[in-house]
């Protein structure tokens, strides 16, 4: 088990992710969440660099879980089965129809991180899929055995800068407008459940700080 100081700081500066040098981040495990073309992998990366931390796609918890269950034993994780175009449901389906998922797979979010939690390497857990309420769950559960579980959740309301956002990152697949409506979207969604969890937002823009950013707020 990690041992703790008073302040309840692992490495003792303060920063939160460790001093860049490859000291011990002051969590055992961050949740990094945030709705689709936000830039959390990016993000993730940068602090993992900094903090020596292993990171997880939760996306492919996502889909391995998907891949390994049915519609009828697990219909929550199977909502968007069976439609030829998801793009073609009205915006307000699509988003409850994300949430839905995405409530349907905070006991797998719990898994991963009591997983983490067995072994003494700082993890960052990365995703779409992470709700706050699950967040401020095993954040609460770590606490309870003398562990730092900390989450933050980026935000970005405007569907043009999440539209960019994919035409950079998927060229091939044009700006996406519908797919970047639905995500802003969902964003908000996440922004106002984290807020209400008393957890921090932070807008993803500008993406050349966000990794600083995230540290500061973490501190």
């Amino acid at each position: 088990m990690h041992s703790n100081d008073s302040n309840g700081s692992r490495d003792g500066n303060g920063d939160g992710t460790g001093n860049g040098n490859g000291s011990a981040p002051t969590w055992d495990v961050l949740l990094l969440g945030g709705a689709s073309g936000l830039g959390k992998s990016r993000a993730a990366a940068e602090l993992a660099r900094h903090s020596g931390a292993f990171v997880v796609e939760f996306d492919d918890v996502v889909a391995a879980l998907h891949a390994a269950t049915t519609a009828e034993g697990h219909p929550g994780l199977h909502h968007f089965d069976g439609l030829d175009d998801p793009d073609a449901l009205p915006a307000d389906r699509v988003l409850e129809l994300q949430i839905a998922t995405a409530r349907a797979l905070d006991d797998a979010l719990l898994g991963v991180v009591r997983n983490r939690l067995t072994v003494d390497v700082p993890a960052i857990v990365e995703g779409d899929y992470l709700t706050p309420a699950a967040a401020a769950r095993a954040a609460a559960e770590a606490a309870g055995q003398g562990r730092v579980v900390r989450a933050a959740f980026l935000h970005e309301g405007d569907a043009a800068g999440i539209s960019a956002n994919y035409a950079r990152r998927e060229p091939e697949s044009g700006p996406q407008e519908r797919r970047a409506a639905v995500s802003a979207r969902y964003s908000h969604w996440l922004a106002d459940q984290a807020r209400t969890h008393h957890l921090p937002v932070l807008d993803c823009r500008p993406y050349p700080t966000l990794a600083d950013r995230l540290r500061r707020a973490l501190a």
